[in-house]
């Protein structure tokens, strides 16, 4: 079985990249030199021929949207323009709530799949179950569209009414049922307790990451007696990213004192540094953060600092590399800009555009036997036009991205297991107590 990246409706987490971001109004732009503006009029001049000779008449809007994104996507994978639809469509993702129906679904022999409806939303209220199949919305066959254009159709505005045809194994005819949508808060955080071990698996970092961090943390603790409880392992894996303010308090979580990260941008004066605060969640227990090739950006950040401080030991295989931020920069009712403004750097200083993290203690996770010859191992170093990493070499970034959807299958969780219960040994973990005294001065 495939493990798909799931859509949870309206798909806010839908084509996430590997993306650190933060919200700003930008500098203001510095006036550019005459042959500049010349090469601007030659634009200008091309743009009238195409208006007024290409064999159908273009649109215009679509014409300069795609000229500014030629522009951006020029500099580095990550640069971009967002229309107002797409800018939208970036802050619901941060913010981890919007209108829609509350279930998690993909794509299965053209019909969409429900993964599961969320407890307690409209659409686990008027009876959706895990592996219906919705054939039809308000009257529209789902057929023939792609899962995108059917979670678009699914969102909508707050206490709007939506029909969706529904076909359930045991059934004898199709379902029809009403749902309304409401708010939906998207959980970045999922945990549970595997027995003396408490596992708390970041989805992504949005506005509500930390807050459900520390919500987690808190239930681990309630149900394990502290004198039980031997750790923690920190999920990373599959983790695209987000915003880089939610990387540094997911680091500082775990933190009682050091640097998280540095940002560096074009000048010296543009430099940043993010400390962490008194204040460990986890008590100083043992903690082991698992990685692989699914895991960029924000995510990066976040093993990068509890690797370097020696509070945490990083298992699993090498990273995205997405070392890169962005700055969204607002304009106004056109949308929004998307431009890469700095590069990040772990606590020791050490840039991984194009590197990854690599883990204390590598461990594969082989693939099923049909998925073999048909994953490839990518990372930011295989994206065309990706800004070079200082420390790059031709082995480059990125593992294969691949968790096996039941635990027991899980080699890299199940040896993070054993490494916190004692049954397995390595140098590695826990971390040198004197390493991390020096690392945190």
């Amino acid at each position: 079985m495939i493990r798909k990246a799931s859509l949870v409706i309206v798909g806010a987490l839908m084509g996430a990249t590997a993306m650190s971001a933060i919200y700003s109004a930008g500098v203001p732009a510095q006036a550019a030199g005459p042959s500049t503006y010349k090469e601007l009029s030659i634009f200008g001049d091309v743009f009238e021929r195409v208006r007024a000779q290409y064999v159908t008449p273009p649109d215009e809007e679509k014409l300069v949207e795609n000229a500014i994104n030629g522009m951006l996507t020029s500099l580095d994978p990550h640069s971009s323009f967002l229309n107002s639809k797409d800018a939208e469509d970036m802050r619901t993702q941060t913010r981890g709530e919007f209108g829609g129906l509350g279930i998690e679904v993909t794509m299965e022999n053209e019909l969409v799949k429900v993964i599961a409806p969320i407890d307690d939303t409209p659409a686990s209220r008027a009876g959706i179950l895990a592996g219906d199949l919705i054939a039809e919305i308000d009257g529209q066959a789902v057929r023939g569209l792609k899962l995108e254009d059917a979670v678009e159709k699914m969102r909508g505005a707050v206490n709007t009414p939506i029909k969706l045809t529904v076909l359930r194994e045991g059934a004898d005819k199709p379902l029809d049922i009403t749902i309304v949508r409401e708010v939906i808060s998207v959980r970045a955080v999922k945990s549970r307790v595997e027995g003396d071990v408490g596992y708390v698996r970041v989805i992504s970092f949005t506005e509500k990451t930390y807050d459900d961090l520390e919500k987690a943390i808190q239930k681990i603790k309630a149900d394990v007696p502290a004198d039980k409880l031997k750790g923690y392992v920190l999920d990373l894996r599959l983790n695209p990213g987000g915003l880089l303010d939610q990387a540094i308090n997911v680091s500082d979580a775990f933190l009682e004192r050091g640097e998280v990260v540095s940002t560096r941008g074009r000048n010296a004066d543009e430099t940043r540094r993010f400390n962490a605060g008194d204040g460990d969640l986890t008590d100083g227990k043992p903690v082991i953060v698992l990685i692989n090739g699914g895991s960029a950006s924000a995510s990066e950040i976040v093993a990068g600092a509890l690797q370097d401080l020696k509070r945490a030991t990083v298992v699993g295989t090498r990273s995205f590399g997405k070392g890169s931020v962005q700055t969204i920069i607002p304009l106004g009712d056109s949308g929004a800009l998307r431009l890469t403004t700095a590069l990040y750097y772990t606590p020791s200083g050490k840039s991984i555009q194009g590197t990854g993290i690599n883990p204390d203690i590598k461990v594969e996770q082989p693939l099923p036997e049909e998925l073999q010859g048909k994953v490839r191992a990518e990372g930011e170093s295989s994206l065309r036009g990706h800004i070079q990493g200082q420390n790059e070499t031709d082995e480059g970034s990125g593992s294969t991205a691949y968790v096996p959807p039941e635990a027991k299958d899980d080699i890299q969780l199940n040896y993070a297991l054993d490494l916190l219960r004692g049954i397995k040994t390595d140098p590695s973990f826990p971390p040198s107590p004197d390493k991390a005294a020096a690392a945190k001065q």
